[in-house]
């Protein structure tokens, strides 16, 4: 067993972390608030954040305060900027912290739809990921989701985090119950998933076309295999 009689890190803080498609960069409201409003959608950010708890936003004057809020909460947002055409195309948070036990969880994740198809997503998961076990030397990863939104489950999954199970009536939410699904990584598995997200987003894993030739669950499930051989 693992001695950590002297274990200790520091809480998260906001970070620029570029990679080759995306960078990931501290929210500034002044700065950011207009074009993050625009990439996720203008108005159509509520069917976007249907699975948030909060009520849907009557306009961006509402989506700022519900940021400045989740600031006060201690939620540091992170923006995604297209490296290519350098908009702002998603965010996502570190979100309740727990230096002691080395723990911290990353959502309010939003994909806008410059963000479809394309490897921008993964990799800026990868970075927060990579930033939290690496840099920061975290013990686990946290990923929650309203069990009803499938497609949040299915990305988890893709990234590798592991499912641990279902709380159920965890919250209300928009006046409704709400059953989280949790998901973590933990840094026992970090060195295999980075091998896993280094192959994917390689440039020799895309055609000429930029669609993928080899999908991460099956990069990842072949150096496990190859790990224990």
């Amino acid at each position: 067993m693992r001695d950590l009689s002297t274990y200790k890190v520091s809480a998260p803080g906001y970070v620029t972390l570029k990679g080759r498609y995306v960078t990931v960069e501290p929210f500034v409201g002044e700065q950011h608030l207009q074009a993050l409003w625009d990439g996720l959608g203008g108005m159509g950010i509520n069917p976007l954040l249907l699975y948030f708890a909060q009520d849907d936003f009557g306009g961006i004057e509402d989506f700022g305060t519900w940021l400045d809020n989740a600031k006060k909460g201690g939620w540091l947002t992170h923006i995604f900027r297209d490296n290519a055409t350098g908009e702002i195309v998603g965010m996502a948070n570190y979100m309740r912290a727990d230096p002691a036990n080395g723990v911290v969880e990353i959502g309010g994740v939003a994909h806008g739809a410059g963000m479809k198809r394309s490897p921008l997503s993964t990799e800026a998961h990868y970075l927060m990921a990579k930033h939290v076990f690496e840099d920061l030397g975290y013990r686990r990863y946290e990923w929650k989701c309203d069990n009803n939104n499938e497609p949040s489950k299915t990305t988890a999954a893709r990234y590798g985090f592991t499912f641990e199970g279902v709380f159920r009536q965890h919250m209300i939410s928009k006046r409704r119950n709400r059953d989280t699904a949790w998901f973590s990584m933990i840094d026992s598995e970090w060195p295999l998933l980075v091998d896993a997200f280094k192959a994917w987003l390689s440039p020799d894993n895309f055609d000429g076309n930029g669609d993928q030739k080899r999908k991460l669950q099956d990069i990842r499930a072949d150096l496990e295999k190859e790990r224990l051989a």
